[in-house]
């Protein structure tokens, strides 16, 4: 039923991983896949960022899967620093378009974005990619992201003008080298953590939506 919140158990590659779906319209075109930031920094499927993100997608009656990373919640596993990961954003992929069998938008949210982005770059049955609070440089660590030159998949790049772990310059620098279509936006007075701004976020991820799936 169309509003729905379903909690699930999904098969994931090292056991079962914690799940809540979002059932969108009956006549819904397109679904959605939300992943969270750190699990060792308190990232799960609650984090205020990924709810509202999914807040702004499902408001197109998508369907909506939001999922906990292994070892996060009650997601069975391990952390994996960003590598298996990468394959329970896979069978989060399998499951919800085995599902409703509809082409697939995916978010992320800061490490979500890196590890799911990597793992839907090549999946056909993803059509377009939201990457929200991009890492570029945490903690001395750069993230890379030359894979995206092979990802001709429309993108959109949304940060804070003040985001410390998505500095302007090495963001645009990642972006430069991601190929088209492509779009970057900065909101303005706002960090990592889109604070004060999350209605903002909200409206940059519809309006994109609008633009590259014209609804």
């Amino acid at each position: 039923m169309a509003g729905e919140i379903k909690n699930l158990m999904l098969s994931g590659p090292v056991g079962r991983l914690e799940a809540l779906l979002n059932v969108g319209d009956e006549n819904a075109r397109y679904g959605a896949l939300i992943c969270h930031p750190h699990p060792l920094h308190g990232g799960t499927v609650h984090n205020k960022v990924v709810y509202n993100a999914m807040k702004a997608l499902t408001a197109f009656g998508f369907h909506a899967l939001r999922f906990n990373f292994r070892g996060a919640g009650l997601s069975e596993g391990v952390h994996d620093n960003g590598h298996g990961e990468q394959d329970d954003v896979r069978a989060a992929v399998d499951f919800l378009y085995n599902e409703f069998h509809l082409p697939i938008i995916f978010a992320g949210f800061s490490f979500g974005a890196s590890v799911g982005l990597r793992a839907t770059c090549p999946d056909a049955r993803v059509v377009g990619a939201i990457s929200l609070g991009t890492p570029v440089f945490v903690d001395e660590r750069a993230y890379t992201y030359g894979f995206l030159r092979a990802c001709h998949k429309p993108k959109l790049f949304l940060s804070g003008d003040a985001d410390h772990y998505s500095p302007r310059l090495e963001l645009e620098a990642a972006y430069a080298n991601a190929a088209a279509p492509k779009k970057l936006v900065f909101i303005p007075n706002t960090g990592h953590f889109f604070e004060e701004k999350l209605t903002e976020m909200q409206t940059e991820i519809t309006q994109w939506v609008k633009d590259v799936f014209v609804f």
